[in-house]
């Protein structure tokens, strides 16, 4: 089993949507002979974009899997989104890779996914290696793309390869490490030759660049290199390793995943330079016991134990859950022993993922990716494990929520199937997630995106045949008071045999924000028989819900009842709650009654040269800025913005930044809409 882990690659391709994952996946899968055709993303038939919402935009919006063998190495790709809308699945699953490829498009060069990614690769501490891709593209430039991943990634990259040609006339690699040249047919077949000798110098000159980098990872190495002694190919090849595990800096390839040029020494990179499941460092976890913390090895004959990082909902088969194995060995089928729900699962087959495929598994041991289906509690982020050597692992977050839409459904009575439905959606999609405003009573369903919450709508359509219209959610506004006063509210009503009779003073007054609704009995002298106070309560907590200014809650005020009179016949509980409810009516009328609206705690992440726009923009949108603070190569901003003002501010951020800006917000408190803005809002809605 060892020598088989030892063998075994975890590696999860990442970058900015559009750099060439799924082609360098296909490419990859031809060439070791898992597929005989090599799909396209334009033409819908890759093995990994199989989705019909994915064939629909030609992107990747959920991580694909398949394996290969290459050189008696058994490796497994993660082919992850970089559209931004999906990345919470990108970084959920990049915890499961042992390695990181990162593409950078020749053409572009590094984007905001790409230095994301990075910094979750970071984060969990992750080997990586950059692949520059599409230099047969018309602007390519290696040099360009590798002075601007120096400048943009924090992790030192160090050049392996050279390009031989440009754009059209790109044909091949310089490999510094065995000093080759590789040149590639139209097939994708390499034939190794003499470095062109206008390349000498280059080569020459990066050569002893990369020596030198590389000696840095190995003490002895570099004592040696300073002494000016010659290094073999085999030490620079096990000192490049060295310093890839070590995360000393991350080996730069190049070539064209299209045409096929540079992806067997891709591959070959993967399987001297990245970790096998044994090179891993043990992983932290907790005991549910007592919370003390247990270190986990990757060892094939410990305890089992594992964490689902992906789930995969289907309204027929049921739920996928796809899970690594952390340590230990789990046979084709058995129990285990979920530790975050606290119950026990059963499964009965084992299985590994191709695509949309599923292939049974006979054993999966340390590092294995694998999938089980039906298991009736799990969900993604929890762990499985030993039931006699339980543990928890702490699992990454989910990016948090950018952009909401209320939901309406198409077909009436189709309330309670929307909710059963994207409930199984959010299993699959933990980046999603559902509410219900008890205010507004809409459906509401957030996301990372405009793209992300029409992928699922459309997803919802045809996984369970239901259909929403979609719709900008409303302004959850409140009302509220300014001023004191002191009003009457008698309710008197004669009809024949028992009449109706309340009558009740009170005196209502603002209070601070978030002080909600206050009652003080002030009654002396019996004026009000006790059994009748609770019901002018009442009747004034049922009316405030409804003000009277625009129908929205009234908030943040006291009354307090301190006169009034009875009838000993005719008075009742119904008419004190009714006199309570007019006194409230006609107290919030004479106080000044205000509009109040939810304000937004929001943090906004962008490149220094994006600031200008962006607190103009802010400016615009009624913001107020609290600070700014650098991050790296990026700026801070701090701001509270009125929520009706934040309801659509992802894409336009997006657009201002070029992609590259990031924000997240949280309700931070209400205050008062300009009278101007109220009166707009008030004529608005009685339009409605």
């Amino acid at each position: 089993m060892s020598e088989t882990i030892e063998k075994t690659r975890n590696i999860a391709l990442v970058s900015h949507g559009g750099a060439g994952k799924t082609s360098l996946s296909e490419v990859i899968l031809f060439k070791t002979g898992v597929t005989n055709r090599i799909g396209r993303v334009e033409d819908g038939n890759t093995v990994m974009d199989f989705e019909p919402e994915e064939l629909k935009r030609n992107a990747s919006l959920s991580s694909g899997f398949a394996q290969y063998e290459w050189d008696k190495h058994t490796v497994t790709i993660i082919d992850t989104p970089g559209d931004q809308n999906f990345f919470t699945d990108t970084k959920l699953c990049m915890q499961a890779a042992d390695g990181i490829a990162v593409l950078v498009d020749a053409v572009d060069g590094v984007k905001v996914q790409t230095e994301q990614a990075m910094e979750f690769a970071k984060d969990f501490n992750t080997p990586c290696m950059i692949f520059i891709n599409k230099l047969d593209r018309e602007r390519a430039d290696f040099a360009r793309t590798l002075l601007d991943i120096t400048e943009s990634l924090e992790i030192k990259p160090i050049t392996l390869h050279l390009p031989i040609g440009s754009e059209e006339n790109f044909k091949g690699i310089v490999d510094l490490v065995t000093m080759k040249a590789y040149t590639y047919d139209e097939t994708g077949r390499a034939t190794a030759g003499d470095i062109p000798g206008d390349m000498q110098d280059q080569v020459e000159s990066e050569r002893e660049k990369l020596i030198e980098d590389v000696a840095e990872a190995d003490d002895e190495l570099i004592e040696r290199y300073l002494e000016g002694e010659e290094l073999s190919d085999e030490e620079i090849k096990n000192a490049l390793k060295t310093g890839v595990l070590a995360r000393t800096f991350a080996p730069v390839l190049c070539g064209s995943a299209i045409k096929g040029i540079g992806i067997d020494l891709f591959m070959d990179i993967i399987n001297s330079c990245m970790p096998s499941p044994l090179e891993v460092a043990p992983k932290a976890g907790n005991n549910p016991a007592d919370e003390s913390e247990i270190m986990r090895e990757p060892n094939p004959d410990a305890p089992f134990s594992g964490f689902v990082f992906k789930t995969i909902a289907d309204p027929y088969a049921g739920r996928l859950s796809i899970f690594k194995v952390v340590s230990g060995t789990l046979g084709s089928e058995g129990n285990f022993y979920n530790t975050t729900k606290e119950t026990k699962e059963r499964f009965n087959q084992l299985l590994t993922l191709a695509g949309k495929d599923q292939k049974p598994a006979t054993e999966a041991g340390p590092g294995a990716i694998v999938a089980v289906a039906k298991l009736k509690e799990t969900t993604t982020g929890d762990t499985l494990c030993d039931d006699s050597d339980k543990i928890v692992f702490t699992c990454a977050d989910p990016l948090p929520t950018l952009i909401s839409f209320a939901l309406e459904p198409k077909s009436k009575g189709d309330e309670d199937k929307i909710f059963s439905s994207l409930s199984k959606l959010l299993e699959e999609d933990t980046a999603l997630k559902l509410d219900r405003n008890a205010e507004t009573k809409e459906i509401l369903l957030s996301g990372s995106g405009q793209v992300h919450i029409e992928a699922t709508v459309e997803k919802l359509k045809r996984k369970f045949n239901v259909e929403v219209n979609l719709h900008t959610p409303k302004v959850p506004y409140k009302e509220t008071i300014k001023k004191k006063v002191r009003v009457q509210g008698k309710h008197k009503k004669q009809s024949g045999g028992h009449g109706q009779y309340g009558d009740c003073w009170i005196d209502m007054e603002p209070l601070p924000r978030g002080s909600g609704f206050e009652f003080v009995d002030a009654i002396v002298g019996g004026v009000i028989p006790r059994q009748y106070i609770p019901a002018v309560e009442k009747g004034i907590a049922e009316a405030c819900p409804k003000g009277v200014l625009a129908g929205f809650p009234c908030i943040d005020f006291r009354v307090t009842l301190n006169d009034g009179s009875f009838h000993a016949v005719d008075s009742s509980e119904m008419a004190f709650k009714i006199a309570g409810s007019l006194a409230f009516k006609k107290a919030s009328e004479a106080a000044n009654p205000i509009l109040l609206e939810p304000i937004m705690k929001v943090t906004i992440t962008t490149p220094d040269e994006y600031m200008g726009d962006i607190m103009g923009d802010l400016n615009g949108r009624r913001g107020r800025v609290l600070g700014m603070d650098s991050a790296g190569k990026n700026q801070v901003i701090n701001a509270q913005v009125p929520m009706s003002e934040f309801l659509t501010y992802a894409p336009d951020l997006r657009s201002m930044t070029g992609g590259r800006g990031m924000f997240t917000m949280e309700f931070s408190h209400y205050d008062e809409v300009p009278v101007q803005m109220a009166d707009k809002i008030i004529e608005e809605l009685k339009q409605d």
